[in-house]
């Protein structure tokens, strides 16, 4: 496969080498007990998560903010390769349907994410890539948070790993 090459203008870019396995980071990223206690930066929640772990699948969570407001998004899983790459979009809706503006989600956002686990000494070479459909897009994901909230769930998955 060829190397991605992120497009500045229409990427946004997490990379980091954390302290864990690849394959707790792929439990942590695919199994739902584990998504409700580090996907979404705290003091925020995810109250519910599913999981239907093949290409065409659904990845389906609510988060909740600190007041309580619930916000549903639902994916459909793009590639899955154990340990390695995971990819998903909020562009189509479980079975490769098209979602007419999104799939529902809590910021109506469309993007297609990736996460690249490779092994690095004893951890993970992490790297979470958001491709967006414009600059638009782009810059809107950045001003919500991308790495600031990308990194602390990060911190966060880790975090639960190393208890794994």
């Amino acid at each position: 496969m060829k190397a991605f090459k992120p497009d500045p203008k229409l990427d946004l870019v997490l990379e980091r080498v954390v302290d864990v396995p690849p394959s707790l980071v792929w439990a942590c990223w695919t199994m739902p007990k584990h998504i409700k206690k580090w996907f979404t930066p705290a003091p925020w929640k995810t109250v519910e998560a599913e999981v239907d772990l093949r290409p065409g699948g659904r990845l389906y969570f609510v988060m909740q903010s600190p007041e309580g407001q619930k916000f549903p998004n639902t994916g459909c899983y793009l590639e899955v390769v154990k340990n390695e790459r995971l990819t998903w979009t909020t562009a189509l809706l479980p079975g490769y349907r098209p979602a007419s503006s999104g799939a529902p989600s809590a910021d109506n956002l469309i993007f297609t994410a990736t996460i690249l686990m490779k092994k690095h000494g004893k951890g993970t070479k992490y790297t979470a890539i958001a491709q967006h459909r414009d600059e638009s897009d782009t810059e809107k994901h950045s001003k919500m948070g991308f790495h600031d909230g990308w990194g602390k769930a990060l911190d966060q998955l880790v975090a639960l790993a190393k208890k794994m």
